[in-house]
């Protein structure tokens, strides 16, 4: 409480202006959030991301801001504004995340930077993709890879893996393999920039990329040995909670990405085991992603040759019970 106070006081004291030691505490702020995203459960962080999008929402609109801090302000809003759309969406409340991802890209113009206007044409595939619209969500991701074209971070190459993803679910093969083709060589010319230094949701690392790919090849149903090792490496790359890029959405994602990889290889029981971590994960960190990409693999088990299979009904059961177990989600 007498931190949250002295916070108060510092941002409100400057009543003719915005002084540097309030920038300064939104810095660490959204440093702080930024990084705990990936790595915390939505409910330990919602209030703090809530409050301190207010916060610069109120210091853009009270006319205090010098003209050198209104950019500065623009992209914490669009970055806070971004954090807060993923947030509905793990919620699944794809209205209110296409909302406010819509602020989060008003924010990017403002500031006129180009990786987050891309960004959040990227974010907006992403809801799309998990709502289940694979058309939408190859559009958002094909207008944001036209902007992010001549960006040297790393947005430009998670907004084709959102185009392989999205391609997937139609079922269109070679713009899968394009895309990923287009990524894998863009790869070797990234130069990190302001997006990648924040990390979190706004960097794609290589372990990532490897798990997007893999999922692609997962949603267009192919099995095989060669991939189910990509899968492994994929799951492999977010292995240890303490590497810089670790997230455990990534992580529940690419176990279920092997579990389908070995099923469509006839592997039951390995994917049996490959989903297990996930059906152990705490109530508190089954957001939406994980849930579907659960409920992905009970599909590829009622629907298989393997559904008659005592160890697939017991484990289609146990996901169809996965996201009833869920608590209340933070919402507002």
């Amino acid at each position: 409480m007498a931190v949250r106070r002295a916070k108060d006081f510092l941002l409100g004291a400057d009543r003719e202006r915005i002084g540097e030691d309030t920038l300064g505490l939104l810095d660490d702020e959204v440093q702080r959030l930024v990084a705990a995203y990936p790595r915390e459960p939505l409910s330990a962080i919602w209030d703090d991301l809530l409050e301190t999008q207010e916060q610069v929402f109120r210091l853009l609109e009270g006319g205090r801001v010098r003209p050198s801090q209104l950019r500065d302000l623009n992209v914490k809003g669009a970055v806070l504004s971004f954090m807060v759309a993923k947030g509905f969406n793990d919620m699944e409340v794809p209205h209110q995340a296409l909302t406010m991802t819509r602020v989060a890209a008003a924010c990017a113009r403002d500031a006129e930077h180009a990786g987050l206007i891309a960004a959040t044409e990227g974010l907006k595939s992403l809801i799309a993709y998990w709502a289940d619209k694979p058309t939408d969500a190859y559009h958002y991701a094909s207008q944001g890879a036209a902007v992010a074209e001549h960006q040297r971070g790393t947005v430009a190459l998670w907004l084709l893996g959102l185009q392989a993803r999205a391609a997937a679910v139609l079922g269109d093969e070679e713009t899968v393999r394009t895309a990923n083709q287009q990524a894998a060589d863009r790869r070797e010319r990234v130069v990190p920039d302001d997006l990648d230094a924040l990390g979190g949701l706004f960097t794609y690392a290589p372990e990532k990329q490897l798990y997007y790919a893999v999922e692609a090849e997962a949603v267009l149903g192919h099995g095989g040995a060669q991939l189910a090792q990509q899968a492994e490496q994929a799951v492999q790359g977010f292995s240890d909670p303490t590497a810089p890029n670790w997230a455990f959405g990534d992580l529940a994602g690419s176990q279920c990405d092997l579990a389908l990889v070995r099923l469509y290889g006839g592997d039951l029981d390995g994917a049996a085991a490959a989903i297990r971590p996930v059906l152990d994960l705490p109530a508190s960190h089954r957001n939406s992603g994980i849930v579907m990409s659960a409920m992905r693999v009970r599909q590829a088990l009622t629907s298989g040759p393997a559904r008659e299979a005592v160890v697939a009904r017991d484990l289609g059961a146990e996901i169809e019970a996965f996201p009833a177990s869920r608590p209340a989600l933070p919402h507002r």
